[in-house]
């Protein structure tokens, strides 16, 4: 699973995947730092059923810190968009075509409303940052109802002649966009568009069925950057204006600058934390001590950076993702090494177990014979929807 960290130039974007992945891509106070797109690895927490167990876990793609895992995510940053980047503006295909494997959107968003629509930095409150969020969601339903219409008369039209299923066409058109037949027959109910009759779809019915794929298939979650420019009661109009997309206030560089201050000894912080601890005032200078103390009265107002809770909202609420726990003995709770809960991975909400078992290797899946609640010892048949914790064994026919 892949999400793009996207929004126009200059909102924080690179610092915020910066924050999450601890890259260190560069950053600058004007447009288009970013040229690039930037691929990092970022984590979402999830309870570690060692815990329970009692026993201490042996993790293998996932840390275990006090009890929490740390559960691997891919993310993209890309360039800063532009008005205008579905038509190729500012390099704006070649930037949104890198988004073709994201399963959702952390747009990054200025708050406090001090950056103009091409970049450029201005006060606070000098652009509304609604029309951030507005504008990014036309570029992104412009720029799929633009890949489903390529050469879209001519097949059309071969399916009426055929009589294929019009799910069939629209796979077609978006293959590499990683949008499901599930997902495509969703969005397909949710638009008005004569299913019988692809090839008398109009501009507008093509870009409305764009605009339900874009909806089911890559949720978003809005992240207000800058949040200490501004004030919370703002940021509480902002979301209800954005409604039904939902939104997270952030301070990325707050979070950059913990992250970076945690990794070299300086402070004990946790990301997603309310609080950190100094750890030796004496080797920090004047200046880091009070910018320590500006992100303190940062992390007071608003609780968190609001960083690692923005990402973990899209994966958790968003994208409707669970943390399971694999293993092949289900006494011990071990892989095959002796390791106890070596492995820990991010799975749709309900899916079967064994569609799990073949997420995990071709073979378990095609020799599935059934699984077993690691926690209760109990038999799960293929179609049984794993729940989020679970530890469970798949079993096999040899």
């Amino acid at each position: 699973m892949e999400v793009g960290v996207v929004g126009k130039a200059n909102v924080g974007k690179s610092t915020t995947f910066n924050a999450l992945t601890l890259m260190d891509v560069p950053v600058a106070p004007y447009p288009f730092t970013t040229l690039k797109a930037n691929r990092g690895v970022g984590a979402v927490r999830a309870p570690c059923p060692h815990v329970g167990k009692g026993i201490p876990c042996q993790p293998g793609n996932a840390k275990c810190v006090d009890g929490t895992r740390w559960v691997p995510v891919s993310l993209i940053d890309v360039p800063g968009l532009v008005p205008g980047a579905h038509e190729g503006k500012g390099l704006g295909h070649e930037f949104l075509d890198e988004l073709r494997g994201a399963s959702g959107f952390l747009q990054v968003a200025d708050g406090a409303g001090a950056t103009a629509p091409d970049g450029v930095p201005a006060t606070p409150g000098a652009f509304d940052p609604a029309e951030e969020v507005a504008w990014l969601d036309q570029e992104l339903v412009e720029w799929i109802a633009e890949i489903l219409s390529r050469d879209f008369a001519k097949h059309s039209k071969s399916i009426e002649l055929i009589g294929g299923p019009v799910e069939d066409l629209l796979q077609a058109r978006l293959t590499g966009l990683t949008i499901s037949p599930a997902q495509i027959a969703t969005a397909l109910r949710e638009t008005p568009v004569d299913r019988g009759h692809p090839a008398r779809w109009t501009v507008e019915e093509r870009r409305q069925l764009a605009a339900a794929l874009l909806r089911v298939s890559k949720p978003r979650w809005v992240a207000w950057n800058k949040c200490d420019r501004t004030t919370p009661e703002k940021l509480t109009e902002l979301a209800e204006r954005i409604a039904p997309v939902p939104s997270t206030p952030t301070s990325a560089e707050a979070e950059f600058t913990l992250r970076r201050a945690q990794k070299a000894g300086l402070v004990r912080y946790t990301p997603g934390a309310s609080t950190f601890e100094i750890v030796d005032p004496d080797r920090l200078s004047a200046a880091q001590l009070r910018a320590l103390e500006e992100i303190r009265h940062i992390l007071a107002t608003w609780g968190s950076t609001g960083v690692q809770n923005a990402l973990e909202r899209l994966v958790f609420d968003g994208l409707h993702q669970i943390v399971v726990f694999p293993v092949e003995d289900e006494h011990r709770w071990t892989d095959s090494k002796g390791r106890v809960l070596p492995d820990a991975h991010l799975i749709p909400a309900g899916m079967a177990v064994r569609a799990f078992a073949y997420r995990i290797h071709t073979e378990l899946g095609e020799n599935f014979l059934k699984a077993i609640d690691a926690r209760t010892n109990r038999a799960l048949a293929a179609e049984h929807p794993l729940e989020a914790g679970a530890v469970v064994r798949v079993v096999t026919k040899r």
